[in-house]
Formats: C-alpha cells, structure tokens, sequence
C-alpha cells in the first residue's frame, strides 16, 4: 500500500508543478488552486508511504521519477525543448532509481 501513496504522491506532484508554471505566479486562481491542492495531496500521501518505505528510497522514487515525468509533460504539453544531455540526464536518474530499488538492500524488500 505505501507503493500506492508513493505513486499517488508522484502523480500529484507531476500535476501541480505543471500547473505552478500556469499559475503565472500564482496571478490565475484556478491553476493555483489546483497547484496547491495537488500539492497538498502530494506531501499527505508521501508521509504515508514514508510510514514503511525507507525516506532515501521514498524521496529518491519520488524525485527522480517526477523529474522525468514533469520534463516529458513539459516537453509535450508546453513545448520545450529537451536535448541529448538532458535525455541522458533523465535516462540516468531512471537507472539510478532502478539500482537503489533493485539491488539495494536499503530498500526494505
């Protein structure tokens, strides 16, 4: 279940960091509600998850994929542009994830 809240967190991260960069500076109410809404959701189910997965691996999960996931979202939904190093940065961080996830034994499993 805290893979669950961990993913939930990461989905509503995703969701109000994209919607941080359309609040203008928190100067339109409905993206900024929806920011902080989505943020609050976010850090509520990240304390759950943090209740049985270690804090370095939940944070590191946690980062490292909505980092990949608001850059794809930013890349496809606001145009910008991603180049071969920050697509090797991306590729990286998704490995370093796997390896903590997979090989670690401070992943609890």
């Amino acid at each position: 279940m805290s893979y669950i809240f961990l993913a939930i967190a990461i989905v509503g991260e995703v969701i109000a960091t994209s919607f941080l960069k359309q609040s203008e500076g928190f100067t339109r109410p409905l993206p900024t509600v929806i920011m902080a809404v989505g943020y609050v959701i976010t850090f509520y189910c990240l304390s759950l998850a943090l209740r049985t997965i270690p804090t370095g691996i939940a944070y590191a999960i946690w980062s490292g994929v909505g980092i990949v996931l608001i850059a794809a979202i930013a890349w496809a939904v606001q145009g910008e542009k991603l180049d071969a190093a920050a697509l090797v940065g991306m590729a990286l961080i998704i490995c370093g994830v796997l390896v903590m996830n997979l090989l670690s034994r401070s992943a609890g499993h």
